[in-house]
């Protein structure tokens, strides 16, 4: 589980989908053990970004309070954070109740890569080529895009990376500004649910906790680093096919179709 999710966390192909998944499949804890254990593996991953990019981080806290530069950095992170908070935490409750199934699982994983083999065809190459000229009104509608993510199988960074071309960034901006934007998102998302599930964390837990969290971890920080190799001479048409693939799969073979009705009646 450690793996799955440090291996698709930064992706577009969507770490929550594969997590409830490869969870089901492997009948790993039971169903509210298992929602404790994701949001720490998910910790696992954060932390990989920011060892990853360290030396960013650092300099952007050190020159906040005079370098201009920093501080619009740090301003288009808060401005694309909030679209996603502000949804995620009004519907929180209800798209943890409705939509964690296979079968939106699925039918998000092919509906993403459809879109991703779209944009890829048809999109002109973004003229942003730095994380620090992104606009406030780029940050904006990025952060929008952001909020698709919260349908479990949309995946975050593809929808972030994505609609970070379509409104004007390159490839590798896009990815990269879909990176340090994972941190606020990730941490609020985490933090919120780790308070709400306290009562379930418990020391008999540890090492599988310490297990998930150490090999998400490592996972991850291989896959930030490939990634950001990969994009700087490839599209992401083969992610895009992997998710129309393997979306398909897991609507003939995992898809509860009928438990995702009956609970929305």
């Amino acid at each position: 589980m450690g793996l799955v999710e440090g291996a698709t966390e930064f992706i577009p192909v969507s770490s929550t989908g594969h997590l409830i998944i490869a969870g089901e499949w492997l009948a790993f804890l039971d169903k509210d053990k298992r929602d404790v254990f994701e949001i720490m593996i998910q910790l696992g991953a954060i932390l990989a970004v920011c060892v990853a990019f360290r030396l960013r981080l650092l300099q952007t806290v050190s020159r906040l309070q005079h370098d201009p530069q920093a501080q619009h950095f740090v301003r288009n992170l808060i401005i694309a954070f909030l679209p996603a908070a502000v949804i995620g935490l009004a519907l929180h409750h209800h798209i943890k109740q409705y939509l964690f199934s296979s079968f939106t699982v699925g039918l998000a994983l092919v509906f993403g890569g459809v879109l991703i083999l779209l944009i890829e065809k048809w999109v002109p190459p973004g003229k942003t080529q730095d994380i620090d000229h992104i606009s406030s009104k780029q940050a904006l509608q990025v952060g929008f895009a952001q909020a698709l993510a919260l349908v479990p199988g949309m995946s975050r960074s593809g929808a972030t990376i994505m609609g970070g071309m379509c409104f004007g960034l390159s490839r590798q901006t896009a990815t990269e500004f879909s990176f340090f934007l994972a941190l606020p998102i990730m941490f609020a998302a985490t933090g919120l649910d780790l308070y709400q599930a306290r009562s379930l964390l418990s020391a008999d837990d540890a090492l599988i906790f310490a297990t998930g969290f150490i090999v998400s971890f490592l996972s991850a920080l291989v896959v930030i680093g490939a990634l950001i190799r990969f994009v700087a001479q490839h599209s992401f048409v083969v992610f895009a096919w992997y998710r129309i693939v393997f979306g398909l799969l897991v609507l003939l073979l995992f898809a509860d179709a009928p438990v995702l009705v009956q609970g929305l009646a």
